[in-house]
């Protein structure tokens, strides 16, 4: 017959080998998250990054085509200038949600 002694000693025991078990998963779990965590902060700033550097490019072209509106033939200027505004404003609009999404996602 076991005495109370050795049955303490048995579930103090199991309950090391459970904790251990237990503290195990929880730890390569939260070994993963932190590669899941990693891996989409480098996505979301691959994201941003991209983002930022679309945007210059807009503006390098927007810049681009002010520099053509000097040379643009008269008849054709109310038109340049009506896609050159377009372009503007699609810029800003563009610039100003990256802004919102970015102050968000930095929360």
């Amino acid at each position: 017959m076991a005495t109370a002694s050795t049955m303490k000693t048995q579930t103090s025991a199991n309950l090391k080998a459970f904790e251990d078990k237990v503290s195990s998963q929880v730890n390569e779990a939260k070994a993963k998250l932190d590669q899941f965590e990693a891996g989409a902060k480098a996505k979301a700033s691959a994201a941003e990054t991209a983002t930022v550097n679309r945007l210059k490019t807009a503006k390098q072209d927007i810049d681009r085509r002010l520099q053509d509106l000097k040379n643009t033939h008269d008849a054709h200027v109310a038109r340049a200038k009506s896609e050159i505004e377009s372009d503007v404003a699609r810029f800003k609009a563009s610039v100003e949600e990256f802004g919102a999404k970015f102050k968000s996602s930095t929360k």
